[in-house]
């Protein structure tokens, strides 16, 4: 029961941020969701509904590694935001998708500040 009742907070949380967080064409969002295993991030276009760049630690490159997973979203941070790049995207809102912003969110984050994402 208490796993349910912390996903549904988890999921008031992402609505209630989701009410001001809006990606549009010039700023799109930077989704980010964390399960007890994986990180996954999305640069996601919320006017046209089109995903424009992704990455998550389930990709072949990151998953043969043996790393912490802070160590894992450090790096899919840095290449969400490369990816974003590539795409011409300079310039994001970060949707935490009610999550605390501490820990691998935070990692996440920092990375893709590091390689020239704006938020």
């Amino acid at each position: 029961m208490a796993i349910k009742t912390r996903q549904a907070a988890r999921v008031r949380r992402h609505t209630r941020v989701r009410r001001r967080v809006e990606g549009t064409p010039e700023r799109p969002r930077l989704a980010v969701f964390r399960s007890n295993q994986h990180i996954y991030a999305q640069v996601i276009d919320d006017a046209a509904g089109r995903t424009l760049a992704a990455a998550s630690d389930l990709e072949t490159d990151l998953r043969a590694t043996e790393e912490t997973k802070s160590a894992l979203a450090r790096k899919v941070g840095a290449l969400v935001a490369q990816r974003a790049k590539a795409a011409g995207i300079d310039s994001v809102v970060l949707d935490r998708g009610g999550f605390r912003y501490a820990g691998r969110v935070k990692e996440l984050a920092e990375a893709a500040r590091e390689e020239g994402l704006v938020f």
